[in-house]
């Protein structure tokens, strides 16, 4: 046990593992309190996946009823429209939100796709084009955090592909620390019917051009210099959701076998608040619950790296809402469209990675004044994600009395023939979607559920629109049979209705903008290096400070982040420890004509640490912390 830390990360998942890791690296004593228990190593979480037949993404960890982790099965569409939640979320519509997260060591890190797209430039600045925030910072500022990040997860991809399709301003001389993962059968494939071609966006000027793109992933291809391998191959198990059984993706496990000793680990810590004294506004440490007693930590930096949800939750409980009201508020994710059917002949689904391709052309433009934007995942596992898993299509051929070699005749055409295609659409920072505290329902250790208020605006909904007219001329080029459906009922809780016609969506996992960093205390929660305004010691990390999520995975922009703001933790921390200096120069003779006033600090210092703070005042702690121990 030590007295006091000069960190203390909540959280073990993408943020949190890296911000210990720097900090660590830089000689600081730091603890990370993970909520969730400790996870299996990947060939046991695989083959509890396979034991169990499959499930949803968070099915093969351990589940602690501490910690409970929201999943997509917590929601179930209604007969008429509408839908019903259970579970660790509290959901007041009018839309549901979609998406689960994982409270383990390593968090949803241990169950993401493992794609890594940059945000593109335009998509720093989505207030300009009147929708949402702009950010404090823009892409190049965050650049060289990019190519960090990139190589600490081990990204494969193929940079001047990156250049022109997407038109990311990579430098020329910069290298991915992998090769691109190679294109499926069906990538090839499509690649052939749509290169060159055109579609129309009916929110666009003019035609789109189309070409299939190689997606970034944080996962183990080949090297680009001898010797930078970190691990397996990836075998093309097709399980990267929940868990790739050979190591090749990347999780924050593989950052924390690198931890330095003086970073610690403790798992099954709920933290239920954050500890601030009232005269300065410092962050002096947290509780968390463990074990039935409440426990103590004092550190001189305090850094919540929970999950966008958990952070704005952990702040809510603490009573820090800050200035600007915007604590939970700016929910946000990527609704996910979904189209599928039957291409002409075999295209080899159910291989490889999810996704190894997208179409680039609708993530910018002129159209996203009118529409939200969209990236275009071609989906490698066939219908699974939109319902259509293998053993329901076998459940349905059975029922229909098929046996035998016409079963497997039936069953080989149409699951070799099945593709899907996935829309990603930006959903802007709304204050009205928000995260709040349940009134009327606290946990298993009595602390307040949270529970989210959540719905798409008529910009998302155009994007819908867009994407499905989209999706309607890939087909008729493809030559594609359309199984695409949305009907009301227990497979599509989200489900909305725009100009008449129904559209479905799922959520994509990228929760985000609940602690929305600004340059302003007065409008946002944190500033550029996602550190509390009113609290100059505690960073919330994340995507909950994202202004914008634009199209791309967050993943990778999560992480850059993390490491930017990893830099700016370590100089406050050299700055508390700074000497004072001894002033010895002879007084002269005679009475000071003014006394020393305090020196002026530099604009861009201003939450600097001051002088440590003495403990917190007695009025600062839960009346349950009267059983707490060291």
């Amino acid at each position: 046990m030590t007295a006091r830390w000069d960190a203390v990360v909540v959280g073990a998942g993408f943020a949190g593992t890296l911000v210990a890791h720097r900090l660590g690296a830089h000689g600081r004593r730091v603890l990370v309190l993970e909520a969730g228990p400790v996870a299996p190593t990947p060939a046991e979480t695989a083959a509890a996946h396979r034991a169990a037949g499959g499930g949803p993404p968070t099915s093969p960890y351990p589940h602690s009823p501490d910690a409970p982790s929201p999943d997509v099965t917590d929601l179930a569409g209604l007969p008429g429209g509408g839908f019903t939640a259970t579970g660790h979320l509290r959901q007041y519509g009018p839309q549901p939100y979609a998406s689960g997260y994982l409270r383990a060591n390593g968090g949803t890190g241990l169950l993401w796709t493992g794609l890594t797209p940059r945000m593109h430039p335009e998509d720093f600045r989505t207030g300009d084009l009147g929708r949402g925030r702009n950010w404090p910072i823009g892409y190049h500022d965050l650049e060289p955090y990019y190519r960090a990040a990139e190589h600490e997860l081990g990204v494969a991809a193929d940079a001047a592909q990156q250049r022109s399709a997407v038109g990311l301003p990579i430098p020329e001389d910069y290298a991915f620390p992998m090769r691109a993962i190679p294109a499926s059968h069906l990538d090839r494939l499509l690649a052939r019917a749509l290169d060159g071609r055109t579609v129309r966006d009916p929110a666009g000027p003019g035609p789109s051009r189309l070409a299939v793109t190689l997606t970034p992933h944080a996962r183990n291809g080949l090297p680009t210099r001898p010797g930078d391998a970190v691990g397996p191959p990836c075998a093309g198990s097709a399980s990267c959701v929940p868990v790739c059984p050979s190591g090749a993706k990347y999780t924050p496990l593989r950052t924390q076998a690198r931890w330095a000793a003086g970073v610690e680990l403790r798992t099954d810590a709920v933290v239920s608040r954050v500890l601030v004294d009232p005269a300065t506004g410092r962050a002096t440490g947290v509780t968390y619950l463990a074990g039935g007693t409440v426990h103590r930590v004092d550190a001189d930096l305090v850094v919540l790296a929970a999950h966008a949800v958990e952070n704005a939750r952990l702040l809510l409980l603490s009573g820090l809402t800050g200035r600007s009201d915007q604590v939970g508020r700016n929910l946000m994710d990527h609704p996910a469209l979904l189209t599928w059917g039957l291409m002409p002949r075999p295209v080899g689904p159910y291989r490889g990675p999810g996704s190894t391709s997208g179409l680039e052309a609708f993530r910018f433009g002129p159209a996203r004044a009118r529409r939200a934007p969209f990236r275009i995942e071609i989906g490698n596992w066939g219908w699974s994600w939109a319902g259509g898993t293998p053993q329901a299509e076998t459940a349905a051929l059975l029922a229909a009395g098929l046996r035998g070699k016409e079963l497997r005749e039936r069953l080989g055409d149409r699951l070799g023939r099945q593709f899907s295609l996935q829309f990603e659409l930006e959903q802007p920072a709304d204050p009205a979607n928000r995260v709040t505290l349940d009134p009327d329902r606290r946990d298993r250790l009595g602390l307040p559920a949270p529970a989210v208020r959540y719905d798409l605006d008529a910009y998302v909904r155009e994007g819908l629109a867009s994407a499905r007219a989209v999706s309607d001329q890939l087909f008729a080029l493809l030559g594609a049979e359309d199984h695409t459906a949305y009907p009301a009922g227990p497979g599509w809780p989200g489900r909305v209705e725009h100009r008449g016609v129904a559209y479905g969506y799922r959520g994509a996992g990228h929760a985000g903008g609940t602690h929305v960093m600004g340059d302003s205390p007065a409008t946002s929660v944190v500033d550029q290096w996602q550190r509390c305004w009113d609290h100059p010691n505690l960073y919330a990390v994340g995507c909950g400070s994202m202004p914008s999520l634009g199209t791309s995975n967050p993943s990778l922009t999560m992480a850059a982040l993390a490491l930017r703001s990893a830099e700016r933790m370590d100089r406050d921390l050299q700055e508390l420890r700074r000497p004072l200096p001894v002033t010895t120069a002879a007084r002269p003779a005679g009475p000071d004509p003014s006394p020393p006033g305090p020196s002026v600090p530099d604009p861009a210092d201003r939450h600097l640490p001051g002088p440590r703070p003495s403990d917190p005042h007695p009025s600062d702690l839960h009346p349950s912390d009267l059983t707490e121990t060291p």
